[in-house]
């Protein structure tokens, strides 16, 4: 594969040999910027740790050479969940929570399994015959411990940072059980777009 082949398979592309050029990520990367300028002023100590993670989030896509849509969409994602957070939208729209960790998690999901494909632990190409159910649930997997990394991270922000983070046990298992469904659908998505190899 050319060169020039292989940057639009990444959705980065080159401009006359000077590097990488601006990508549609790239605008979310530099709204997260903003965020993390404005974030810590407007709402304090907590908002500067949140943010500074969502920024660090925005760029391994950038970073792995992910396709545009997954690149804009997985940033996009990390803005939402932290600002709604952030401005009480959670508690503005009942139904909200559940559905960011939802799309959060499936696109994190997804993110670690194609990390887990460049690092070469897990092969790209499902195995024939039960080949696809075997990503979907890698997929899941990955997506649950995201989850519980999540909720990990929620119960250290009430303890040790804020205790108007809400956390609780009904909101736990809530946000853990959307999570595993969202992972479960990005598995579903992503073994639905790879090919099983030519069986002999």
């Amino acid at each position: 594969m050319r060169r020039s082949e292989a940057d639009a398979v990444a959705g980065r592309g080159t401009v006359a040999g000077d590097g990488p050029r601006v990508v549609p990520g790239d605008v979310v990367r530099a709204v997260a910027v903003v965020s993390l300028a404005v974030g810590p002023v407007t709402h304090g100590g907590v908002a500067a740790a949140l943010l500074f993670l969502v920024l660090g989030g925005t760029v391994v896509p950038r970073a792995l050479g992910l396709p545009t849509v997954l690149d804009v969409t997985f940033g996009a994602s990390l803005l939402l969940a932290a600002w709604a957070a952030l401005l009480g939208w959670y508690d503005a729209v009942s139904w909200l929570d559940l559905a960011v960790h939802a799309v959060c998690t499936g696109l994190v999901a997804a993110v670690g399994v194609e990390l887990l494909h460049r690092l070469r632990v897990i092969t790209a190409t499902p195995a024939p015959g039960w080949g696809r159910a075997g990503h979907v649930a890698v997929t899941a997997g990955v997506g649950a411990l995201g989850a519980v990394l999540w909720e990990l991270g929620e119960w250290a922000g009430h303890t040790f940072l804020d205790d108007d983070i809400s956390v609780g046990y009904a909101d736990t298992v809530g946000d853990l059980a959307a999570g595993a469904l969202g992972a479960a659908a990005a598995g579903v998505v992503l073994a639905a777009r790879t090919r099983e190899p030519a069986r002999d």
